[in-house]
């Protein structure tokens, strides 16, 4: 009976993982590029990064259910990468809060947000493999 439990935790596992990785990459590729096509760039860069502010935190619980399944399953590999590539969108929130009123540059100096954004996008997309290499190493039963 553990066996079939093992081994419809992995398919789930492969299936998790790589949801939450075609999630990524339709956050992180697909709509900034459609959102700079079509939107002025204020608009497109406050777009993306709400974009990827509100897609983070469902990726992560995405990943945190496929590094559980795999731990279910045995694929420890897979169960590591996936729950680093969960830490990892949800570091997204930290750097894309809102500050606070008082923090940051002083009044009348202009607030570059197109960094956050930039690292944001850097660390998804970071993430993103990890996450797809941990759907390839659940397929191994890794």
């Amino acid at each position: 009976m553990f066996d079939s439990i093992q081994s419809v935790a992995g398919g789930l596992a492969v299936l998790t993982a790589s949801l939450a990785t075609g999630a990524a990459w339709i956050a992180c590729i697909a709509a900034p590029n459609c959102s700079f096509d079509r939107l002025d760039y204020s608009r497109a860069d406050g777009h993306v990064r709400q974009l990827i502010r509100e897609t983070s935190g469902p990726i992560a619980v995405i990943l945190l259910g496929a590094c559980a399944l795999a731990v279910l399953a045995g694929f420890y590999g897979s169960a590591t990468l996936s729950g680093l590539a969960a830490i990892g969108f949800l570091t997204n929130n930290w750097t894309l809060a809102p500050k606070k009123k008082g923090e940051g540059a002083p009044p009348g100096v202009r607030h570059r947000k197109k960094s956050q954004r930039i690292v944001a996008i850097s660390l998804s997309l970071m993430f993103t493999a990890v996450a797809a290499i941990a759907a390839i190493l659940a397929v191994f039963h890794v």
